[in-house]
């Protein structure tokens, strides 16, 4: 710390030794020493040549770096979107990336080429042009056609993408619940109806706050785990227990902000599963890539004596794309992408909130999970006891407020 404040109490101080010579650069301006000198503000034919030659490099510089960055970091890209939808969502980037690299090529070579051809020279005057109706016609029109079917066709995308036909046969309905830091999920059951939800009967193993006196509740099915039958609609509610968060969900294309208070929703169909994506070019490329950088790091860290790392392997990522507070960036969801039949299985194999809730009643009672007899003064489960890290905090005073209903 010390080292950094003398560093900084240098740069500091050169810095007001360099105003001091501007200051008294500018003390001497007008005499005509100075003038003989090249100390005048004034700008020569020289500066001029310099800052044309200058504005020309600066434009090489910036398609350099452009096509370089194509070139370099160009695979970073997701590539296969996964979902029905995706691919609008990519044809609609790639049509507004393809326009703005266009018009930004064309402006920025104009922009410095006119800069460097009419640059100052001595005795040369700018000549006056008052207006053209003709030229400012075309440069409007342009524009307002480009600009007008680009968002006609975004909106139209739009609209297709956000149409939730709730009843299109096989709907899966999911509720997705967000809080600081992690997700959790929750499956209709056999009714296909999610119950009632509100952050008030948040208590024990009900970490969602689903109001368990609500018939649609009974058979409904919460996992840390999002699964995802391919080829079938999934009806996403998005709730939210404390802060804004953002779902999202890159390679389906699909990001929805989930806000406290109410509920949000999204709805897409999976088109690739897990398997079959882990099969795909690109990402076997990008996994192998990972792990060459992980296999190295390994090295680095068995020759210190620490364990080594995990080889990577593919999975897609619910994540949080709202910085949402310290531990933002590790808030995040495994999605399982299967066949109906594997699929359904999965849920088969879990046990619904209602006889999750029984049970942990019940074991309440009895006095510990276990079945032990409570200890003098012990509270039973889901009255004052300290959540367990998958529990929610008791609820705060501005949480009552957040009443959310599907």
């Amino acid at each position: 710390m010390t080292s950094l404040l003398v560093i900084i109490v240098l740069v500091l101080l050169g810095i007001a030794i360099w105003q001091l010579t501007k200051i008294f650069q500018l003390t001497q301006i007008g005499s005509a020493k100075a003038y003989e000198d090249g100390m005048s503000e004034v700008a020569t034919d020289k500066d001029n040549n310099v800052n044309g030659y200058l504005m020309f490099a600066f434009v090489g510089f910036i398609y350099i770096v452009t096509i370089f960055s194509l070139w370099k970091y160009g695979h970073l890209v997701l590539g296969t979107p996964a979902s029905e939808h995706g691919p609008q969502v990519d044809n609609l980037m790639a049509i507004s990336m393809a326009l703005i690299f266009f018009v930004q090529t064309i402006t920025q070579f104009l922009l410095h080429y006119f800069a460097f051809k009419y640059r100052g020279k001595q005795g040369k005057v700018a000549f006056y042009y008052a207006d053209n109706d003709k030229l400012e016609f075309i440069w409007t029109i342009i524009p307002v056609i480009v600009l007008a079917g680009l968002i006609l066709y975004g909106l139209y995308a739009w609209t297709n993408i956000m149409f939730i036909d709730e009843e299109k046969e096989d709907t899966i309905f999911v509720e997705v619940y967000a809080k600081q830091f992690s997700w959790e999920v929750r499956y209709s059951g056999k009714d296909g109806v999610l119950g009632k939800a509100n952050v008030r009967y948040i208590e024990g193993v009900n970490t969602m706050g689903v109001d368990m006196s609500d018939k649609n509740a009974q058979d409904d099915i919460t996992a840390t785990e999002l699964h995802l039958p391919k080829g079938k609609q999934v009806v996403f509610k998005f709730r939210s227990q404390d802060v804004l968060h953002s779902a999202y969900m890159p390679h389906f294309r699909a990001q929805m902000n989930v806000v406290p208070g109410m509920v949000t929703e999204f709805a897409f169909v999976p088109t690739v599963t897990t398997d079959e994506m882990r099969q795909d070019p690109a990402i076997m490329n990008k996994v192998a890539n990972i792990n060459n950088i992980r296999s190295k790091k390994s090295a680095e860290l068995v020759a210190d004596g620490k364990p080594a790392l995990d080889p990577y392997t593919f999975d897609y990522l619910l994540l949080c794309n709202k910085i949402c507070g310290q531990s933002h960036y590790n808030m995040q969801m495994k999605i399982v992408v299967e066949d109906d039949a594997d699929f359904q299985k999965w849920l088969d194999s879990k046990e619904t909130l209602a006889s999750a809730v029984k049970k942990s009643k019940e074991d309440a009672a009895k006095g510990t999970d276990t079945g032990a007899p409570m200890s003098e003064g012990e509270a039973p489960a889901g009255e004052n006891a300290t959540p367990s890290p998958t529990d929610t905090v008791a609820v705060k005073p501005k949480a009552i407020a957040q009443v959310t209903k599907q």
